[in-house]
């Protein structure tokens, strides 16, 4: 994704605008009193007891059923996507020796975490894949050398949540395994992706060696990560937690929202894939490209063409005077003359004929 915008006027009034006003896209912000009842009704309900220091109560019943759900022997929850995965990827290089890692150059290690992997944790980064390119065997195989890790980003949200084929997939996973390297994926969206393949989440996980999974992207939690891995592996990144300063006194907030969104969000992002095509068809009728053209996941990119102060003047002006949110700000795209954003259709999205979020879309970028 570019850049967010530079006009700090545009962004405070669209924040203070927003605050008030329908949200179309991602979910509408509840006030932190608000998810907080929410979160002590489902602990009531269900007998929810405290975590302490990662062990027992709510943690290791949520660690049990995502476990459970991707189909592997254990789980280790963290307070962060970034920490977890760090931690998996430094365990694996361990084993092996080495500290080079192939990893997509679009991955949220490289482009959102200030360089942690190679300062923090020392690993060394090599390209399994450059720009919007998803990876396979033949990927893998351009990597020369020693690795200590391949990784995935299952989908590549910088490319516009991309998929690979599952063929691809599947390849690559048998080609990791025949050259001895532990094979990790960001599986962060996996809830929203496998849908796309008609596959489970088991049959998903079950080709790589360990996975991360978020909380709360997709399933709405206030923060939290797991990692799925063999029992032997889990240990181990319980150690790096601790050593990173994850291990808290308590993670049960996070916990509860995690166990919350399991029960109630994964039964629907079928739907909310299938509204997020019907949009993207209504988008391109009115001259906004999608990408890609048929959103594998609920979240894509669209692209419009005209400048960024401008279409963004007109999207504040729609929130204050209308009190909706079509969409999001937008930002200078790698095309000269063209902005772009990111679109997620969760539950207020579908609520809607995707005619009209289209027609709105086309309004303010026109």
């Amino acid at each position: 994704m570019a850049d967010l915008p530079g006009d700090a006027d545009l962004l405070a009034r669209f924040r203070a605008a927003s605050a008030s006003a329908e949200v179309v896209f991602w979910r509408a912000a509840g006030s932190p009193a608000e998810t907080f009842r929410e979160l002590a009704a489902f602990a009531e309900e269900h007998g929810i007891e405290w975590d302490r220091y990662g062990e027992r109560g709510a943690v290791a019943q949520l660690e049990s059923e995502v476990a459970a759900l991707l189909g592997k022997p254990a789980a280790v929850m963290f307070p962060s996507g970034i920490m977890a995965q760090q931690a998996t990827l430094r365990a694996w290089c361990d084993r092996s020796g080495s500290r080079r890692v192939a990893l997509p150059d679009l991955s949220h290690l490289v482009h959102h975490e200030q360089d942690g992997p190679r300062r923090v944790l020392g690993l060394e980064l090599e390209w399994l894949t450059t720009g919007r390119e998803t990876a396979t065997a033949a990927s893998l195989a351009a990597v020369g050398g020693r690795l200590g890790a391949v990784m995935v980003e299952l989908p590549l949200r910088d490319a516009g949540c991309l998929l690979p084929a599952w063929d691809d997939l599947v390849a690559l996973s048998a080609a990791a395994r025949e050259r001895g390297v532990a094979f990790h994926a960001d599986g962060a969206r996996i809830w929203e992706s496998v849908g796309h393949w008609g596959r489970t989440l088991a049959e998903a996980a079950d080709l790589v060696d360990s996975m991360y999974v978020s909380l709360y992207k997709g399933l709405g939690a206030t923060s939290g990560a797991v990692v799925v891995c063999p029992e032997d592996l889990a240990g181990e990144l319980r150690s790096w937690r601790t050593r990173m300063g994850g291990t808290t006194f308590s993670m049960t907030a996070a916990a509860v929202g995690g166990l919350m969104g399991i029960r109630a969000d994964l039964d629907r992002f079928d739907r909310y894939r299938t509204w997020a095509v019907a949009l993207a068809g209504e988008l391109r009728e009115r001259g906004i490209r999608t990408f890609p053209e048929q959103p594998h996941i609920a979240t894509f990119l669209a692209y419009a063409p005209g400048e960024v102060d401008e279409v963004n003047a007109r999207v504040v002006a729609h929130v204050e005077e209308h009190g909706v949110v079509p969409c999001g700000l937008w930002s200078a795209s790698e095309v000269p003359g063209w902005v772009v954003t990111e679109l997620t259709c969760y539950e207020a999205a579908v609520e809607r004929d995707p005619a009209d979020v289209a027609e709105q879309i086309a309004a303010v970028v026109a």
